[in-house]
């Protein structure tokens, strides 16, 4: 703790002193595991059983995690409880059980997440239904969305019963709490990325970093997937076994939706008045297949592979979506709309599009990008968007007038 506080003590000081979140010199800081620690995954779904984990000096492998959707990451297994988390593009984690020691010179190689992890800084909200599903809430201590933003109910009464604490928002955590409260993990969404002095910031307190990839797999259930990644570090395998296969259960009854070949745009409108959309690779456009409709973007991939966004202007988006036959606006980031009007004043365009004309615009609710654990009810939702089901059956979606 003593190790912790005079680092938190020079950071601040040097926020105040220079007026940026730099480090400078004060001490010897922890080095940027995540920098130096990149690496991309070689772990596919068809090697996993057959491939012989990585060595790691002093452990003993003993079988590789099996994974049916997720392409972000893989567990090994070694013996004695050791685990490494393998993140596709970022970092390696070792996780060491609760007693046991950190084999010698794995730091160089390895994120260290020392068990019993109980003192979570959950930044990245897609993750909090995982941690809910295995029963997991009470190992997050802290997070960066206020009970106001959230939509999970057991999230919300953990924080109006001070289970969890409201520690800043990801950009701006607040590093006093997280030394407090013996924080022991950070998991960061990929917003983290955009603000990397704050990961330095974090990583020089001691407090590991883990960044969560999964928006970027290609299958809903692939995101889903990522529950057993959290169970491994908690020793949950199997309540994370049992909830997946059951959410694949769920998606698998809903492969005989006959193509409509009705196309839908996914999207919303930034402040700047660029149209964001999903690249065609994403797990959103899955969905959609999946439900009986066509993304209406056949091979859009942006100029960032990092990210699963796509900024269009307005010009662009007109070009590609103006005959689509729905328009799915995103709340999840923007604030929801409630009438065509609402989206005609975001652009005049938006009038000349055949959904408006035709009465085919709906929206998301709040709810849909924390709902990591419930994709099928989605992909239910745009089929009976897509065959005028009935609407008061669905989840997510809302039919906009």
């Amino acid at each position: 703790m003593k190790k912790r506080t005079m680092r938190l003590g020079c950071i601040l000081l040097s926020t105040v002193l220079l007026g940026t979140a730099a480090l400078t010199g004060c001490g010897q800081t922890k080095k940027n595991t995540t920098d130096t620690k990149k690496t991309e995954s070689s772990s596919t779904k068809e090697s996993a059983k057959e491939k012989k984990g990585p060595e790691i000096d002093g452990l003993t492998y003993e079988s590789a995690m099996d994974l049916e959707y997720a392409e972000g990451f893989q567990v090994y297994y070694y013996k004695d409880g050791y685990k490494m988390i393998d993140i596709k593009d970022d970092a390696k984690f070792l996780v060491v059980p609760e007693n046991q020691d950190v084999p010698d010179g794995a730091e160089e190689d390895y994120v260290i997440l020392q068990q019993p992890l109980d003192h979570i800084y959950l930044a990245a909200t897609s993750a909090m239904a995982l941690f809910n599903a295995i029963d997991s809430l009470d190992n997050i201590t802290m997070t960066g969305t206020q009970a106001s933003g959230w939509y999970i109910e057991n999230a919300v009464k953990a924080m109006d019963d001070g289970k969890i604490k409201f520690a800043g928002k990801y950009s701006e955590p607040d590093y006093e709490m997280l030394v407090d409260e013996d924080c022991d993990l950070a998991i960061e969404s990929t917003m983290i990325l955009h603000t990397p002095k704050v990961q330095e910031m974090i990583e020089s307190l001691d407090i590991s970093v883990m960044i969560d990839r999964s928006s970027y797999e290609s299958h809903p259930l692939g995101r889903t997937e990522w529950i057993k990644l959290y169970a491994a570090m908690l020793n949950k395998e199997d309540a994370a076994d049992a909830f997946f296969e059951k959410q694949v259960e769920n998606v698998d009854a809903l492969k005989d939706f006959k193509n409509t070949e009705k196309t839908v745009a996914f999207f919303y409108v930034s402040s700047d008045g660029t149209v964001v959309v999903r690249r065609s690779d994403d797990y959103i456009p899955k969905m959609i297949e999946l439900s009986g409709g066509r993304y209406v973007f056949d091979d859009l991939t942006g100029d960032d592979s990092n990210t699963s966004a796509v900024k269009l202007t307005m010009e662009e988006f007109y070009a590609q979506a103006a005959d689509a036959d729905y328009l799915i606006y995103n709340s999840s980031i923007d604030n929801p709309i409630n009438s065509v009007k609402d989206l005609e004043e975001k652009d005049a365009l938006f009038s000349d599009f055949k959904a408006v004309k035709e009465g085919n615009v709906w929206c998301t609710g709040k709810y849909l990008y924390q709902a990591t654990d419930i994709v099928g009810e989605l992909i239910t939702d745009m089929n009976l968007m897509l065959t005028g089901g009935d609407e008061s059956k669905m989840t997510f979606l809302y039919h906009v007038k």
